[in-house]
C-alpha cells in the first residue's frame, strides 16, 4: 500500500472549524509567548548591566558610564535604585519563566493537534511473498 487514505474524524463543519481555530490560536499564542520571552530577556540583560545613581524620587541608570553618548534611563517616583535593579529584574525573570511555560503549552497543543490529524506516515513499501509457504505455488 503506497498511499493511505485519511478518514477525517470530524463529523460536521463546525467541529472542523473549531479544531482549526484551536490550532491557529495555539500557534499564535506560541509565537506571542516566544516574543514576550525574547523581549523580557533583552530587558533583563540590560538591567543587569545598569549603573544607577539615586536622585530624590528619581533613579538615573546608564548602560555604559564611560561613554558620554550612552543612553540614560530615568525612572521617576521610585524610593531607591534597588527597586529597579533587584525588584524589577525579579519580575522580569518571573515573566520569562511564565511565558516560557506558556510557550511550551502552546507548542504541546499544536503538536498534539498536528499528530492527531496526521498520525499516519508513509514508512516504505511492504513486500509480500508471491509463493505459498512450503515453496509451492497456489492454484487459482
Amino acid at each position: 500500500m503506497l498511499c493511505i487514505s485519511y478518514q477525517p474524524d470530524e463529523k460536521t463543519c463546525i467541529q472542523f472549524a473549531i479544531k482549526v481555530a484551536y490550532f491557529l490560536l495555539s500557534a499564535l499564542s506560541l509565537i506571542v509567548c516566544v516574543l514576550a520571552v525574547a523581549f523580557a530577556s533583552y530587558r533583563y540583560s540590560q538591567i543587569t548591566q545598569f549603573t544607577c545613581e539615586a536622585v530624590p524620587e528619581i533613579c538615573q541608570c546608564k548602560l555604559d558610564t564611560v561613554d558620554p553618548l550612552s543612553r540614560t534611563f530615568i525612572f521617576q517616583n521610585v524610593l531607591g535604585c534597588d527597586d529597579i535593579t533587584s525588584t524589577f529584574s525579579l519580575y522580569l525573570l518571573i515573566q520569562i519563566v511564565l511565558n516560557l511555560l506558556a510557550a511550551i503549552v502552546g507548542f504541546a497543543a499544536c503538536f498534539v493537534m498536528w499528530k492527531d490529524r496526521y498520525q499516519v506516515f508513509y514508512v516504505g513499501i511492504r513486500f509480500h511473498s508471491f509463493t505459498a509457504p512450503g515453496g509451492q505455488q497456489q492454484k487459482v
